[in-house]
């Protein structure tokens, strides 16, 4: 509550100073429309009125310390006092306020001034600004003795003067020592019944940690200005520019206190306001009360508990016996029972009310134990027939897509092997007629002849790719016995010279015991396939590593892995998702991308499955599982685990 009230003061501080600030600014703009001040700003004026007496009589009027006409160029055209120098440069003008008033805004806020600033301005404003420091209990530690700055309420508003150039009008009020503004603050805060007897209201003004404006009292008849504020509440407030509402130690004794950060024009944290009250009438209040209300406990404690204890064996008991029943029938034991058919009263019947309840939940719990074992049933039956069908849905819709994708695929692919085996055919042939007819004169010529002939051979081997991808049965030769480690020692010099060339290192881990039923010449173009795949994404070198060892396929059958493993330049997961797709391919020039797309249709046939996993710049990995041939030569089935 006292934090809460402490709280609404500061609200109510801050409106004022909201509200100062406001007038401040209403009253320069209402001077600088008025048509007395136009009228002398002008010319149009008696002959003895004066700009600088209508400032002057204006700043008495609103208890400004200083109220001058100032032109774009820095000139003091009228002060309300005699400045020290009237040049451009003996006055700092660059304060922000002044800047957005010449640009035609009118703008209200603090600003601390120099001991220079005050003093070009006017020597008296400098001297009471001065605030000698007096040592504070639990203030930090500082060097300073003395505190020169000021800090003034600071408004300007545009005026357009005779010749049609900008000046702005501005005027400042010195807080430092201004004890009406903070005893006006705590007469609209603290009035005589804010706070109870014994306690009393205070308020500070701090420019930094210094109170520049207060009425705490030092001692009799002394504020205490100069004074610092605690290092809590100065790194609180000041440091993370929190608002402070808890109890601090305020001068020479504790206060409910409230503290606020101001900014000046900057956006800079320079100061704080302070409202707060004695703490200890209401510290000496709260131990009276809580003593007061310990005695009555213990009165009425003392008064009661016999006949409490008299009670208690009459109502406890049973409550006893039923919280164990009902311990036991959470632990499982639904038997249990409280047995209190003798007790009399309310708490008897509630006994007897919770044994009919245990009688009905045991028979309700038979009953859906029984529900619950036979609809567990129905559903493993009914997910296993789902299962079933959903499985078998699935494998017939793959196998109808692929089939319909390899019918469509065979005849496109027969007719361009016809279409375009006759006229390779026709251009083979007429190449011949060209080399004998030009027999020995065509020396200048081999490098065209031979090139003629690479893409002649090459553009076959695409179509053969492709019917054998499209009519694999055609293409499918006599499968049998293979030992796997043979096939990769036979399978090595096929890839040797690329090997040199890209200045790779092979590694091998035979440890396959297992055969596998599998062609020899396709096991040999799988192998070659994955090998120059692997050696094409090594441009700079690197280890081919060539795995194998024995494992059981997805439903348990018996088979042997190979491994052909790569530290080339590796593959997105993008790319990975579709190397094994037709005509896809990574290498822009000379591939055609149906090299792992056959290496899969043949290893699919026989029964295996060929996977890859890859991770960009550190390489890929291929995993070949073939499936064990059986003691005839078959392929061995398994069994699900």
């Amino acid at each position: 509550m006292l934090l809460s009230k402490v709280d609404g003061d500061l609200t109510t501080a801050n409106q004022y100073l909201s509200r100062l600030l406001a007038g401040d600014q209403a009253s320069l703009s209402s001077l600088g429309q008025s048509a007395r001040f136009l009228d002398v700003l002008y010319g149009k004026a008696k002959q003895d009125a004066s700009l600088d007496m209508l400032l002057a009589r204006e700043a008495g009027k609103t208890g400004a310390d200083f109220l001058y006409l100032v032109d774009a160029e820095h000139r003091v055209i009228a002060s309300s006092r005699p400045f020290a120098s009237r040049a451009p440069s003996a006055i700092r003008y660059d304060w922000p306020i002044i800047t957005r008033a010449l640009r035609g805004q009118p703008k209200t806020g603090i600003d601390l001034f120099s001991q220079a600033d005050l003093a070009a301005i006017s020597p008296q404003l400098a001297g009471r600004a001065t605030i000698h420091l007096i040592a504070t209990e639990k203030a930090a530690p500082t060097s300073r003795t003395i505190e020169n700055r000021g800090m003034v309420v600071h408004s300007a508003v545009p005026v357009t003067l005779a010749d049609g150039t900008s000046a702005a009008l501005v005027s400042g009020m010195l807080l430092n020592r201004n004890l009406r503004f903070i005893d006006t603050i705590n007469a609209l805060v603290y009035h005589d019944t804010s706070v109870p007897r014994g306690s009393h209201g205070t308020a500070s003004l701090f420019l930094g940690d210094v109170r520049i404006s207060t009425n705490v009292r030092l001692f009799e008849g002394h504020r205490a200005i100069g004074t610092r504020v605690s290092s809590a509440v100065r790194s609180a407030v000041l440091g993370e520019g929190r608002t402070w509402l808890d109890s601090a130690f305020v001068v020479n004794d504790w206060y409910i206190s409230a503290y606020q950060p101001l900014v000046d024009t900057d956006g800079r944290r320079v100061g704080m306001l302070y409202v707060g009250f004695l703490e200890k009438p209401f510290t000496a209040m709260r131990r009276e009360i809580v003593l007061s209300l310990a005695f009555a406990f213990l009165l009425v404690t003392g008064l009661t508990v016999p006949l409490f204890l008299r009670w208690a064996s009459d109502i406890f008991k049973p409550l006893e016996r039923m919280a164990t029943t009902i311990a036991q029938v959470e632990s499982g034991d639904l038997a249990a029972r409280t047995g209190s058919s003798g007790d009399a009263g309310e708490i008897g019947m509630v006994a007897k009310h919770l044994d009919g309840l245990l009688d009905e939940i045991q028979d309700r719990d038979r009953q859906l134990r029984s529900w619950n074992d036979e609809l567990n049933r129905r559903v493993e039956e009914r997910t296993e027939h789902l299962v079933a069908a959903r499985k078998q849905i699935e494998d017939t819709t793959k196998q109808l897509v692929l089939a319909e994708k390899l019918a469509t695929l065979g005849e496109i692919s027969a007719g361009i092997a016809h279409e375009i085996n006759n006229p390779l055919a026709v251009m083979q042939g007429n190449l011949e007629i060209i080399r004998a007819v030009l027999a020995g004169r065509t020396d200048d010529l081999d490098l065209e002849f031979r090139l003629v002939d690479e893409q002649i051979g090459r553009i076959s081997e695409i179509v053969r790719k492709l019917l054998q991808f499209a009519r694999p049965a055609e293409y499918a030769g006599y499968e049998d016995r293979q030992d796997i480690a043979a096939m990769i020692s036979d399978t090595l010099p096929l890839v040797g010279h690329l090997l040199k060339r890209a200045a790779v290192t092979v590694v091998r881990d035979d440890r396959a015991r297992r055969e596998v039923r599998i062609n020899r010449t396709e096991l040999q173009q799988v192998l070659v396939n994955l090998m120059v795949n692997a050696i094409d994404a090594m441009p700079s070198g690197g280890t081919l590593t060539l795995r194998s060892y024995d494992a059981e396929g997805a439903g348990g059958e018996p088979g042997a892995v190979i491994e052909v493993q790569d530290t080339g330049i590796g593959m997105s997961d993008n790319v990975l998702a579709r190397i094994f797709d037709p005509f896809f391919t990574t290498k822009q020039r000379d591939g055609n991308g149906l090299g792992l797309a056959i290496c899969q249709m043949l290893i699919s046939h026989t029964g295996g499955t060929l996977t890859a996993s890859s991770t960009p710049d550190i390489g890929s990995t291929f995993f070949l599982w073939l499936p064990e041939a059986g003691d005839d030569g078959t392929r061995r089935e398994g069994h699900s685990v």
